[in-house]
């Protein structure tokens, strides 16, 4: 019989997308118990779900013994010593976004999931949009060509309330929207491309009284040869998110969005009428699965079942910490950052 995983949810913003996530996957997960420090808060929720146990204590969370996994959605700065909590306690960890506030945190974690084998997955249920994945699929089965520009725009809109608590402070968040909310974008390019080779970027902090920043400008080459751009705001009165990929035989650009940009509807323009054949011929054998939360979850499940790789690893957190690295790097210096970034690097201890 397949197995029912228990999960134990702790942090009640995005959590309260999680629980829901969870909720729609019967068969494979029950939630068994959610922590938040407002017990209120966490009591009401948990009345919604029809989940027994409440705690405002993340230890005693991860001491439950009817428990498989604790999925961590804590402010950013918890992240890391919460990993290593839960690891020590026997617990598989679901872990949103960042995975740690530097290289060298993540490379701990990595040893620490190997040490205890246990599993981390890391939360970046973005790259599993319809319209992403119809993208990537094209590009693994050679349709799309040679990479040429990539451009992301993050224009979102954060204000006084959003900064009320842990945000926009380098303490707690960890930084600015490069960590928290242009990372699903960042971690899409580098889904469907590979790593940057270099970046180069700038940064300021114009739309609110914060500590970090809020707009940034970035150039990238990739490891493919191709160029990309990352622009981020959050001083955008409209809402989106833009992708924009050309490739030698197509142009892929998704719908705007600002939550879901990597769902469909996307267009596919091909370079010519025989190019436009072999796209059609190809999303025919297209299959699509879940997105979203419910599709890393219900992917997770599948991995946890049969043994396969996670659908998003450690490793792929630290190829996104690596790119927030180089940026702010960049941000600092003025100046070129090449990459892979190693232990020897000046910020490999921290961007902050």
């Amino acid at each position: 019989m397949a197995q029912r995983f228990r999960v134990g949810v702790a942090g009640l913003g995005v959590g309260r997308g999680h629980v829901a996530a969870f909720r729609a996957l019967p068969e494979q997960f029950e939630v068994v118990a959610i922590c938040d420090i407002d017990e209120a808060k966490a009591r009401a929720i948990a009345a919604s779900h029809d989940v027994s146990w409440v705690t405002t204590d993340f230890v005693a969370l991860c001491r439950m013994v009817d428990l498989d996994m604790v999925d961590i959605c804590t402010p950013s700065f918890l992240h890391f010593d919460q990993v290593l909590t839960a690891l020590a306690a026997g617990k598989h960890v679901i872990l949103e976004k960042p995975a740690a506030g530097s290289l060298q945190e993540v490379d701990a974690l990595i040893a620490a999931e190997r040490r205890a084998g246990l599993r981390v997955m890391p939360i970046f249920q973005y790259r599993f949009g319809v319209g992403a994945q119809k993208l990537k699929f094209l590009v693994e089965q050679g349709v799309a060509g040679r990479a040429y520009l990539t451009t992301i725009e993050t224009a979102w809109r954060r204000g006084g309330e959003y900064y009320a608590r842990w945000h926009g402070r380098w303490a707690t968040e960890l930084g600015g929207p490069l960590v928290t909310l242009a990372v699903h974008a960042n971690d899409v390019l580098y889904h469907i491309l590979g790593p940057a080779r270099s970046v180069y970027a700038r940064a300021k902090t114009l739309v609110n009284p914060i500590e970090t920043e809020d707009c940034v400008a970035a150039s990238l080459e990739m490891a493919d040869g191709s160029l990309a751009t990352l622009a981020v705001t959050t001083g955008s009165a409209q809402q989106i998110s833009r992708m924009r990929y050309c490739f030698s035989n197509l142009t892929a650009e998704s719908n705007l969005q600002p939550y879901t940009n990597t769902s469909e509807p996307w267009t596919f323009t091909p370079d010519s009428p025989e190019i436009a054949g072999r796209i059609e011929e190809a999303l025919v054998r297209f299959s699509p699965a879940p997105e979203g939360f419910v599709g890393q979850f219900h992917r997770y499940y599948q991995a946890m079942q049969h043994g396969g790789e996670l659908p998003v690893t450690l490793a792929d957190a630290r190829a996104s910490l690596e790119l927030i690295t180089a940026l702010y790097h960049s941000i600092a210096t003025g100046q070129p950052v090449e990459l892979p970034i190693g232990s020897d690097h000046p910020k490999y201890a921290g961007w902050r």
